[in-house]
């Protein structure tokens, strides 16, 4: 094989060194940076433009919800100021449950005011009261319940599944003056 002999002055290759090097550095210092920053813009354009079509999307959706904000009247459960009876008026809390009750659809078995809660000491009056319907009916008519003013509390609530519907069983005490 015969030898290739390259006549280069040391010179030039020192020239050829410091060009490579300037190349080299400013490949370094300013391409390479502004290569990842390019990058990065393209990857936060991306997620704008995700975002914005994201936006474009839920609007309607937000629109209801402020819409149906506006109407929370309509979902909110009855919670009445709380008021008390006159102890001659405490029969009108049957006719009060009974409207309730006839609006739900649920059937009163048993409606038995306790007579020893009655004390001219008591603040509270009971009353026990047995049901029969279906669940759904039941749930209304607590709904219907929390709208009574005077309706202290509610101590006990027993339901007991029959064969064609629920049976349900509460104690509740009404606020006497």
């Amino acid at each position: 094989m015969k030898k290739i002999n390259f006549n280069i002055n040391k010179k030039s290759i020192l020239y050829l060194g410091v060009y490579l090097g300037i190349i080299f550095v400013v490949i370094l210092v300013g391409i390479l940076p502004l290569s990842w920053s390019i990058s990065k813009n393209i990857k936060q354009n991306e997620e704008l433009s995700y975002k914005i079509k994201e936006q474009k999307e839920l609007g309607p959706v937000y629109a209801s919800l402020l819409n149906a904000m506006k109407n929370k009247n309509l979902l909110t459960l009855p919670h009445p100021e709380k008021t008390s009876l006159a102890r001659s008026e405490a029969g009108k809390f049957q006719d009060d449950f009974q409207v309730i009750v006839k609006k739900t659809g649920l059937k009163i078995l048993s409606f038995t005011p306790d007579l020893n809660t009655s004390a001219a000491s008591s603040t509270s009056f009971l009353h026990q009261i047995v049901l029969r319907g279906e669940f759904s009916d039941f749930r209304k008519m607590l709904i219907g319940l929390g709208a009574v003013p005077y309706l202290d509390k509610i101590e006990e609530i027993n339901i007991q599944q029959g064969t064609d519907s629920m049976e349900f069983r509460m104690k509740v005490w009404i606020a006497l003056k």
